[in-house]
């Protein structure tokens, strides 16, 4: 695919929403980052500094600013759902064109609605993405997983923008394509990060200790998730979540888990919440998750 031009702002410049800004910017794309005012100074004064064994160590210069205040081709919005509400006030609608892009690269299932509510359906696309990557300082972005792979959806948008922003992702070094179905890639994610967030936050595991001293409660609460996403019109495989598990690596924590460690707000109504609705939704009983949510929402009440 061409890399063609793109302006790109990005909500959020964390973990992941830094990576894919120092990627992007490397390779020669012009990108905003948008943030509180001391972000924003430490971005423009020093860049995004990246360090992965897969991309190498790197400093990319971007701009960055508080507020969104030109029309750019996509806006990825990469924030906590615990923030997203405050974050959007970030990004005007009335700075969008009608062909630009909204791609929120959110945890859970529930948000797609809210920001076509906001921006318009013609301009969200869905997105999910797969990787590990921490902010350990403001701008400093340690990259520690060997791939950064990001699942589009267009139900809504036209396939151009798409296909441009894919373009220019595989460019980048981010394995991408556009996936037919926002529901079936949505919920291919859920049915993967709600037992392991659930579960390494409960018992305060990382994976390792995940599959081996709570293997039962962890194929129970897979089975669920899993059946949560087929009514909700995926094809979610619980064999091929548990042959996921079984092949990361043992130290793994989910980012729920770092939030609870960190003393941080939990997405736990996004991720949680959400399957328990849906499973609300479409009659389908998850009893393991159902006690899971209630024990994590004491402790982190």
């Amino acid at each position: 695919m061409a890399n063609e031009n793109l302006t790109v702002a990005v909500l959020g410049p964390g973990g992941v929403g830094g990576l894919l800004a120092g990627l992007l910017a490397r390779t020669g794309h012009r990108v905003i980052c948008l943030a509180g005012d001391e972000t924003a100074r430490t971005l423009r004064d020093h860049g995004i500094r990246v360090r992965s064994e897969h991309f190498g160590e790197f400093t990319a210069r971007v701009e960055a600013d508080t507020e969104l205040r030109e029309p750019v081709d996509v806006v990825f919005v990469t924030v906590k759902h615990t923030a997203l509400d405050s974050a959007l006030e970030r990004v005007p609608a009335k700075m969008l064109n009608a062909d630009a892009l909204v791609v929120p690269l959110l945890n859970g299932v529930e948000h797609p609605a809210a920001l076509r509510e906001r921006y318009g359906a013609e301009r969200v696309a869905p997105a999910v993405i797969r990787v590990e990557s921490t902010r350990v300082a403001p701008a400093v972005i340690e990259h520690g997983s060997p791939f950064v792979e990001i699942d589009l959806t267009g139900d809504t948008v036209a396939r151009g923008p798409l296909d441009r922003l894919t373009g220019a992702l595989e460019w980048a070094g981010v394995k991408a394509a556009v996936l037919d179905g926002e529901a079936a890639a949505l919920w291919a994610k859920m049915a993967f990060l709600a037992p392991l967030a659930l579960l390494t936050t409960r018992y305060e595991v990382a994976l390792g200790d995940l599959r081996t001293r709570y293997r039962e409660e962890l194929v129970a609460l897979v089975e669920e998730t899993a059946a949560v996403g087929r009514a909700s019109g995926a094809a979610t495989d619980p064999v091929a979540a548990l042959a996921r598990y079984d092949s990361f690596p043992a130290e793994m924590k989910s980012s729920m888990q770092r939030d609870a460690e960190a003393g941080r707000t939990l997405e736990l109504d996004a991720i949680g919440g959400a399957l328990l609705r849906a499973a609300d939704q479409h009659g389908v009983p998850v009893p393991v998750a159902t006690r899971l949510v209630g024990e994590l929402e004491s402790l982190h009440s």
